[in-house]
């Protein structure tokens, strides 16, 4: 995974053995550099059952981001249009809401004609039973080693706190 050196403002190209897709930050801004860091990527809905999710995710973020972690939040409006908002509405209701601080990228599709690179090349990984392709719903979440490579997906129902994610995370971690 690769900075956005060449890549146009607010986006970051996420280069590695199996990815390789460029994609834009919510607010227009850079995304961090995501080089060398063990990211947990996650399509992310404001208006979900599932949306305190964001709080264990936020969770992991203050844990682990100093050992080469982050989350990245995708937002999504495939699964039941429950995420419409705007960018600004979005980034909003995310640090007023739940206090999250790790990035976001731009709203894209992650099923469908529409998917964007970066999960045609997520959805090719199984999960634990073996089970590739769509994702299922809100919250899907992929981990990703410091070398890019997807290394553990885990449905939407598993909590981002639960030991499973964080064994994954902990034995994935660059420092």
């Amino acid at each position: 995974m690769a900075g956005n050196a060449g890549h146009g403002r607010g986006s970051v190209r996420i280069m590695a053995a199996v990815l390789d897709a460029d994609i834009a930050a919510l607010d227009g801004a850079d995304l961090p550099d995501l080089a060398g860091k063990a990211v947990l990527v996650v399509n992310v809905a404001s208006r979900c059952g599932l949306t305190p999710q964001y709080t264990a995710l936020e969770e992991l973020q203050e844990r682990f981001a100093d050992r080469g972690f982050t989350v990245l939040g995708v937002p999504c409006n495939q699964f039941g249009g429950q995420e419409p908002g705007s960018p600004e509405e979005i980034a909003t209701f995310c640090s007023t809401t739940y206090g999250v601080s790790f990035p976001l990228t731009e709203k894209v599709e992650v099923n469908g004609p529409g998917r964007h690179p970066l999960y045609q090349r997520l959805t090719a990984h199984p999960d634990a039973s073996g089970e590739a392709g769509d994702v299922q719903w809100n919250f899907e979440k992929f981990l990703l080693a410091p070398d890019g490579t997807v290394v553990a997906r885990f449905r939407p129902r598993t909590e981002p706190g639960s030991d499973e994610v964080v064994a994954a995370v902990t034995a994935v971690l660059p420092s």
